[in-house]
């Protein structure tokens, strides 16, 4: 691994009302109470993407940073630990803060949004992480980011709309492999198609079996 054997993995967790607002139609739909859905929705792909993330070999610990105290019941019971978003001053200053409480040389910015993450898909990714100070890795589109890594150097984060093209300009390496689950990150109802065709997590599944058969 690059002389990079165990990474911290830092995973930012909204407030369930502010998050993945682009699927509100999809969760609309799916009846319950009102927001009730949505929540149920952000709270499962945040769960099987830390405990992919957790069963990973190349990670130490993951760390969600959030105010949310759902998203922080559902981390912690999986193995996960938690902060506040004590910047509170939207994803990247979160990320920035995550990364300095993680207190590890190396350490990994993770989308929250992978449900069809393999966690053999995330030791890989870090695996090749190992070779420079600073990685990502595109998400499906090729514009945005799902992993950022940095060991021996600050995190640096720039996430957001076109983000792997700041990455890029910012020095780090791009990093490509066979990692579908790792790249499809969720936004939309056709993201979330997309992920269901891969194979998602036990908990997305078993929220979205009695509303969806499967893609289309």
């Amino acid at each position: 691994m690059g002389g990079v054997r165990r990474w911290s993995v830092v995973v930012p967790a909204k407030r369930l009302a502010v998050a993945k607002t682009r699927l509100a139609p999809l969760t609309d739909a799916l009846g319950g109470s009102p927001g009730g859905a949505h929540g149920e929705l952000v709270l499962a792909l945040l769960a099987d993407t830390v405990a992919a993330a957790l069963a990973s070999a190349a990670v130490e610990g993951v760390l969600v940073v959030t105010d949310d105290p759902a998203a922080a019941a559902v981390v912690t019971g999986l193995g996960a630990r938690t902060v506040p978003d004590e910047p509170d001053r939207g994803l990247n200053p979160a990320l920035a803060h995550g990364a300095r409480a993680a207190g590890r040389p190396a350490v990994a910015a993770l989308s929250s949004d992978l449900p069809a993450l393999r966690p053999e898909e995330l030791t890989a990714a870090l695996a090749a992480a190992g070779a420079a100070p600073r990685c990502f890795v595109a998400d499906a589109e090729g514009t945005g980011t799902t992993l950022l890594t940095a060991h021996g150097t600050d995190l640096a984060p720039a996430f957001g709309a076109g983000s792997a093209g700041r990455h890029r300009a910012g020095g780090a390496r791009q990093l490509t492999g066979e990692w579908p689950g790792l790249s499809r990150d969720v936004d939309t109802a056709a993201d979330l198609d997309a992920a269901l065709a891969l194979g998602v997590g036990p908990a997305t599944a078993a929220l979205l079996s009695g509303h969806r058969r499967g893609p289309g």
